[in-house]
C-alpha cells in the first residue's frame, strides 16, 4: 500500500492537469509551471504510488488502469477544496475567476440565462457559468451529488437541508402563428378550447398547468402534440392552427424573435414560480450568496404584461 503520510498536495495538483490534458507541456502551462517541475512532480508522484502512472505516446501521455481510477477522486478532491476556499474567503465579483455550477430548467435558461450573463459580462467578466439541465426529476440528484452548486425551475420542495427561495409568480400568455383565427376578436374559453394546444414537457408528462382550470371552466382544451424542447415550439406554431399556453417571459422573446401573435390567456391559471434551491453549506459562501442576489434581481426585472402589449402592437 503506498505511503500517503507524507503526499504533497501540489502533486496531485500535477496528476490533475496532465489527467485532464494528456500532455505534460500543456498541464505545465495549465499550472503555470515549467515542464521540468511537472516531470520532477510526477516521478515523484511515480514513487510515491508504485505506478508510473503517465504512460508517452505520440502527442502526450497516456494514463495508466491506476492512474484512471485516481482521475475522479482527485479532481473531487481538489474541487471540494477549492470551493471549501471560496466560501471563506472574501469575493469581489469584478476580479473573481471562479466557475460556478448551475441546474437550470429549459425554461429558465432560455429566459434568465441570457440577462444574467449579459450582468455578469459587467459586473464579474472573469466568473463562468457552467449551466446543465435540471428538472424535477434529476434536480435533487445534481444537488446531492454536487453536479450543480443551485437548481433553478419549477421544483417541489426539497428536503431539510436545503433552502428553497421562490421567484416572482408565472404569468401565462398564448402564442400562435400571425392569422390564426383566435389572433383577433374576444378570446373566450370556448374559443380557447377549439383549436389543438402544444405542450412544452422535458419528461413527457400531457398535463400542464392550464388542464385544470380549463376542465373546471367546463372546457377541457385537446393536446395537438407534446415536445420536448423549446427550440421546435416557433416551426410547429408557424406551420398549424396550434394554439400554446406558455410562461409569459417566454412568450414575449419568441413573439418578438419569430413573428408570432400573442393573446392574453382566458383562464387564470394557479400560481407558478420558478424556485431556485441550494445546500445550505452555501449559505454563508460569499460569491454564492452574491451569485442568488444576481439571479434574485434578474427575474425580477422583465414586466410580462406591459411587454406583451409592446409585442402585439410590433407583430400586429
Amino acid at each position: 500500500m503506498a505511503d500517503l503520510s507524507n503526499l504533497d498536495l501540489n502533486l496531485l495538483r500535477v496528476f490533475d492537469a496532465v489527467a485532464r490534458e494528456r500532455h505534460v507541456t500543456r498541464a505545465a502551462q495549465r499550472l503555470h509551471l515549467s515542464q521540468p517541475a511537472v516531470s520532477n512532480a510526477l516521478t515523484r508522484l511515480r514513487q510515491t504510488l508504485g505506478d508510473e502512472l503517465f504512460l508517452r505516446r505520440p502527442g502526450g501521455v497516456e494514463p495508466t488502469e491506476l492512474a484512471l481510477s485516481l482521475t475522479a477522486p482527485v479532481a473531487e478532491v481538489l474541487d471540494r477544496l477549492r470551493e471549501t476556499l471560496a466560501a471563506h474567503a472574501p469575493f469581489d465579483p469584478a476580479t473573481s475567476d471562479r466557475v460556478f455550477t448551475l441546474g437550470f430548467s429549459e425554461y429558465a435558461e432560455a429566459v434568465l440565462a441570457p440577462p444574467l450573463l449579459e450582468r455578469l459580462a459587467v459586473e464579474a467578466p472573469g466568473v463562468m457559468l457552467a449551466i446543465q439541465h435540471a428538472d424535477r426529476i434529476n434536480a435533487m440528484q445534481l444537488l446531492e451529488q454536487d453536479g450543480a452548486q443551485m437548481v433553478l425551475g419549477m421544483l417541489a420542495e426539497p428536503p431539510a437541508l436545503y433552502t428553497r427561495l421562490r421567484l416572482l409568480p408565472e404569468a401565462f400568455l398564448v402564442l400562435m402563428r400571425p392569422g390564426h383565427p383566435l389572433a383577433e376578436g374576444a378570446l373566450t374559453v370556448e374559443r380557447f378550447a377549439r383549436y389543438p394546444h402544444l405542450l412544452h414537457s422535458p419528461n413527457g408528462s400531457r398535463e400542464g398547468a392550464l388542464d385544470l382550470p380549463m376542465r373546471e371552466a367546463g372546457h377541457p382544451r385537446r393536446l395537438g402534440a407534446v415536445v420536448a424542447h423549446l427550440a421546435a415550439v416557433p416551426g410547429i406554431l408557424g406551420r398549424t392552427d396550434m394554439v400554446m399556453a406558455i410562461s409569459a417571459r417566454l412568450a414575449v422573446q419568441m413573439a418578438e424573435a419569430h413573428g408570432l401573435a400573442v393573446r392574453n390567456c382566458p383562464v387564470e391559471t394557479r400560481h407558478t414560480r420558478l424556485s431556485l434551491i441550494f445546500h445550505r453549506r452555501f449559505e454563508a459562501d460569499q460569491g454564492h450568496a452574491w451569485l442568488r442576489r444576481l439571479l434574485l434581481s434578474v427575474a425580477r426585472e422583465a414586466s410580462p404584461r406591459e411587454e406583451c402589449e409592446r409585442v402585439r402592437k410590433k407583430v400586429s
